[in-house]
């Protein structure tokens, strides 16, 4: 048996400002031998792939895997360039099991649907005879092609997405029982009609994905996964969908499909919230007995495609005069080489953030001190390592402020501990995250707070300027299912 694995991912904001383009994914990840490198959040499947395959004695073909951080809209060039290298190794190699390492909300100058575009070429290659599979972020869109193209779809199942070598395993013992002809998979999904953001860590979310996986395996159900979609990706598709894969049974895969889609539709109550604003969180966070408390910077997350650059928050913390406060990760390469210039030590003026945008807030001028500078550093995240390029410890009067030169959110409490940041010392913890953040610094934090303030990826699910979504979804619409 010979197998493909390959990688072609990036999350598509169609609202930022930021272009994705070839030195976008070269900042990030690009190699023709990923499995022989540290594994990320989307090289780590093939590295499972390779091994599992090589375990049976299969023929292994790795081709390209490239990964940027989520910005706007990849440039056309970019894509085709990644697109046809990949397809041109299936044509060369045509094997027998094509796995491949997506995002799922991939747009580029010209396409919607990369993932689509790119399976459907697979396909014309292939032809039927070949199995192909598809690993992707639960914040995909699903489309048509994409259900068309692919033999197998399988999407983490957990936010923050922890568990991406597992689902590697799931889709590749799903792809070699089906090219070994002992199962005939089926795929069928539900519009849930809704957008919003699914935290797996707290209920109602974390029962829902017990049940999925409790239902995997029983009744001819061989996988199940939940699209939550990405917000901020303007295509006709965006939005939370149902998707289920059952042995030979169309009509099953459709019925437990709506089963789960109509679950989640009856906790939308549950799942909505309504997070406190920037002087909110922060007179919570102040108020409270045990420390440290992690506030969540929402809508400057880099993993959205926001510039993580803005100030709205640290302009708070500032104006109050708060002391033993972190906050991180700031983009900000202009002020990074500074300080690596300037040294640790030096006391200097600089003007950080506010750079990219109105959803940036304006920039801070400061007189900081340089406690840390530290080059090629990493994050952990889920069982992968994420780049963080030079990192940064600035002091302004017992605030630490991390920044680095790559763009990139708060994963982990690396980000601040390796650079000589005491985290036990600090009664609030700022992260320019959304949901990654979690795994690392709950087990740390005496709480958790979102919180709703300005930027590139606002909660505001309603009001999203879309011009090719329809509108009938809730929260925008009290009940999709009955609008006319």
């Amino acid at each position: 048996m010979k197998v493909l694995i390959a990688g072609l991912a990036t999350e598509t904001n169609s609202f930022s400002p930021i272009p994705t383009g070839r030195l976008a994914f070269e900042d990030s990840f690009v190699s023709r031998k990923a499995t022989q490198e540290a594994p990320n959040l989307f090289s780590a499947p093939q590295h499972e792939w390779r091994r599992l395959a090589e375990a049976r004695g299969w023929e292994v073909i790795e081709s390209l895997s490239a990964f940027a951080q989520p910005a706007g809209p990849t440039i056309r060039e970019t894509y085709e360039a990644y697109r046809d290298e990949i397809l041109a190794d299936i044509e060369a190699a045509r094997p027998d099991i094509l796995l491949l390492s997506m995002h799922g909300a991939m747009i580029a100058e010209g396409y919607d649907d990369c993932e689509g575009d790119t399976l459907k070429r697979a396909r014309s290659i292939l032809g039927k005879g070949a199995v192909i599979g598809l690993e992707i972020d639960p914040h995909n869109h699903l489309t048509a092609d994409m259900l068309e193209a692919a033999d197998l779809i399988v999407s983490y199942k957990e936010y923050p997405h922890t568990d991406g070598h597992l689902r590697a395993q799931e889709l590749f013992a799903l792809a070699a029982d089906t090219a070994e002809g002992k199962i005939r998979p089926v795929m069928r999904d539900y519009d849930c009609r809704m957008i919003a953001m699914f935290h797996t860590t707290r209920a109602p979310m974390r029962g829902f994905v017990d049940d999925m996986q409790a239902r995997e395996g029983h009744g001819g159900v061989l996988s199940l996964s939940l699209t939550h979609g990405f917000p901020w990706g303007d295509c006709a598709r965006v939005g939370a969908r149902m998707l289920a894969i059952t042995d030979g049974d169309a009509a099953g895969a459709e019925a437990v499909a709506r089963e789960f889609g109509e679950k989640l539709w009856s906790l939308r109550d549950e799942i909505y919230v309504d997070w406190p604003s920037i002087p909110e969180a922060v007179d919570h966070a102040v108020a409270a007995n045990a420390t440290p408390v992690v506030l969540a910077d929402f809508a400057d997350n880099a993993g959205g495609g926001a510039p993580a650059d803005s100030t709205f928050v640290l302009r708070d913390i500032l104006e109050r005069g708060l002391r033993n406060v972190a906050i991180g990760i700031f983009w900000d390469p202009v002020v990074v080489r500074m300080c690596q210039d300037a040294g640790v030590g030096a006391r200097m003026q600089v003007r950080l953030g506010g750079k990219i945008g109105a959803m940036s807030g304006d920039p801070l001028d400061l007189m900081v001190t340089v406690r840390g500078v530290r080059e090629n550093m990493t994050q952990k995240m889920g069982e992968g390592q994420m780049p963080m390029g030079t990192g940064v410890w600035l002091e302004k009067e017992g605030v630490h402020i991390v920044v680095s030169d790559r763009r990139t959110q708060a994963f982990h409490p690396m980000c601040f501990t390796d650079l000589g940041v005491d985290l036990s010392r600090m009664r609030l913890i700022v992260v320019k995250s959304s949901q990654h953040f979690h795994a690392g610094f709950a087990p740390i934090a005496a709480e958790v707070v979102y919180i709703s303030g300005p930027g590139a990826i606002t909660p505001d699910y309603a009001n999203i300027p879309y011009t090719k979504r329809d509108p009938n979804y809730w929260p925008k619409v009290a009940d999709p299912f009955s609008a006319r």
